[in-house]
């Protein structure tokens, strides 16, 4: 009877160990050694591409000079008493600046007014006097050309009286004084004595290539361009950042530079907050011509490798596919393409270290499409 059992026990034993091995031989169901799955396509920001009108610019170096510029000199000779300003400041046109010594002045043109009182008395005493021929015309004469000297006379001992008070000619920042207290000044020259500037506004000096020029005109007689009838410029700093105030083109010169071959142009830059100072090297980004049918991208969509430029689209699968371009001019900050794109097409932007090309991707219109309209949302 225990023969009997155990066999039975063995049998089942046989039984089960069967099935187990049959089930391992079945294929785990998809997706049961991976957990969660795969991760999802990654998300990029995407401009969808439109011709259209648009301005072409062009970025050149210049340099900040200012506005006006005043030397504020000695117009009389004397020793300097005392300097009225600090240094670097802002001063209003007719401040006070430097006290020259003045008794010498004060003393001149008290004698001055003395003499002036004395030919005004004999003039008058005389005019009775060559009524009644008690004096001779000519003595009548000689004493109005006398008050004529003593008025002038006079009238200068007050202007070097009031010279003596070194005021400032115009509004702006003065700079470091040039002299003294107890120096001697105007012995000889009219002596500087500080520098005023006045920066708000700017002048932004800066020169254009007359072949570049040439080309532009040729471009518009041929009906390629139109002129920009534009005149606002932007400011770049040297650390890339635009000014936030924008300026205005004042004109380009009549005459090429011989020496360069390039024309002057100048813009006008509003500084109230004086953030900017003469003689500091900026950008000028100005209008130039206007483009009809043309094509704009941002500039960080635009890549390099081996074979030239190129731009990642989104293909009809919703894949990432790189697109040869070929750029020409500026639109503010975007590049403008000749070739590669016919419009339609969504360019990624942002995102563009996440994918590679025949990557499947999920697209966002960005945020700033600048010249471009703005991209519809595309699912995976």
């Amino acid at each position: 009877m225990k023969k009997k059992i155990a066999a039975a026990s063995a049998t089942l034993l046989a039984a089960i160990l069967l099935a187990a091995c049959g089930q391992g031989d079945q294929k785990a169901p998809p997706g049961a050694a991976l957990g969660a799955g795969a991760p999802p396509p990654p998300e990029v920001d995407v401009v969808t591409i439109a011709t259209g009108s648009t301005t072409l610019t062009r970025e050149l170096p210049g340099r900040l000079e200012a506005w006006r510029t005043a030397q504020v000199r000695a117009r009389v000779e004397g020793i300097v008493e005392k300097r009225l300003f600090a240094e670097g400041t802002h001063i209003k046109a007719g401040t006070p600046l430097f006290r020259i010594d003045d008794r010498t002045y004060k003393t001149g043109a008290a004698a001055a007014d003395a003499d002036l009182a004395v030919a005004r008395t004999t003039v008058e005493r005389y005019k009775p006097l060559l009524a009644m021929k008690a004096v001779s015309q000519q003595e009548y004469d000689q004493a109005e050309a006398r008050l004529k000297q003593t008025e002038a006379a006079s009238a200068k001992a007050k202007l070097d009286l009031e010279n003596a008070s070194v005021l400032a000619p115009i509004s702006g920042r003065i700079g470091r004084a040039l002299v003294t207290e107890g120096a001697l000044v105007g012995k000889g020259e009219a002596t500087p004595l500080a520098t005023i500037e006045q920066i708000d506004p700017l002048y932004a000096n800066f020169t254009q290539s007359n072949t570049d020029l040439l080309r532009l005109r040729q471009a518009i007689n041929a009906g390629q361009l139109k002129k920009s009838g534009e005149t606002r410029i932007d400011v770049l700093l040297e650390d890339g950042s635009i000014y936030t105030r924008p300026g205005k083109l004042l004109f380009s010169d009549l005459a090429v530079d011989p020496t360069t071959g390039s024309v002057l142009m100048r813009a006008q830059i509003p500084n109230p907050n004086r953030e900017l100072l003469p003689g500091m090297f900026v950008r000028i980004r100005f209008p130039e011509s206007v483009a009809e049918n043309a094509i704009t991208v941002p500039q960080k969509a635009v890549q390099m490798n081996a074979q030239g430029q190129f731009v990642m689209v989104i293909d009809k699968d919703g894949k990432a596919a790189p697109q040869p371009v070929k750029v020409g001019g500026m639109s503010g900050s975007d590049f403008i393409v000749v070739e590669g794109l016919k419009g339609g097409e969504q360019v990624i932007v942002n995102g563009l270290q996440k994918v590679r090309p025949g990557m499947q991707v999920k697209a966002a219109p960005s945020a700033s499409a600048g010249a471009t309209a703005p991209a519809a949302k595309q699912g995976n």
